[in-house]
């Protein structure tokens, strides 16, 4: 699987570019680019991406994060190498991901996010797991390409 299955990028350049604008002003969200990285991550692991999850952990390292946190992102619960803030913008994107695992009530999750984070911030941090599950569902569908190199 090297090489992609269309050009998707150039074959819809305006759908592109509206999701890149997504981002734009997600990346300016208070939340930070470290939370925001490990909330791409993670989302990115569940769905199986490579290609995200290669670009993802190559701007943790950029922004300085250490290979322990990283490394330990899939077991989040059962570490405590993530803050009270992390874990639950960690949860609040598992939820949100896995929509069919649990049909149940968001609310316990939704609490949570409330005792961290302010409703602006709720809001961007939901439209950017919401971006990057579509960017995900892209790269792996359009069969995006992950190149071998150093991350260090």
């Amino acid at each position: 699987m090297n090489q992609a299955r269309l050009p998707w990028t150039t074959i819809s350049p305006k759908s592109y570019q509206a999701m890149a604008s997504v981002g734009a002003s997600i990346a300016k969200s208070s939340i930070g680019p470290v939370l925001m990285e490990l909330v791409h991550t993670r989302v990115s692991q569940i769905n199986g991406c490579a290609f995200c999850l290669d670009m993802h952990v190559r701007d943790l390292r950029k922004a300085g994060e250490g290979w322990q946190r990283i490394n330990s992102l899939a077991t989040w619960r059962e570490v405590g190498l993530y803050s009270q803030r992390e874990r639950a913008a960690l949860n609040w994107a598992e939820s949100i991901t896995r929509l069919s695992d649990n049909h149940s009530s968001r609310d316990a999750d939704f609490e949570e996010l409330k005792g961290q984070f302010s409703d602006q911030e709720i809001v961007e941090l939901t439209w950017a797991i919401a971006q990057i599950n579509t960017w995900n569902r892209m790269a792996i569908g359009m069969q995006a390409p992950v190149v071998e190199k150093a991350i260090d």
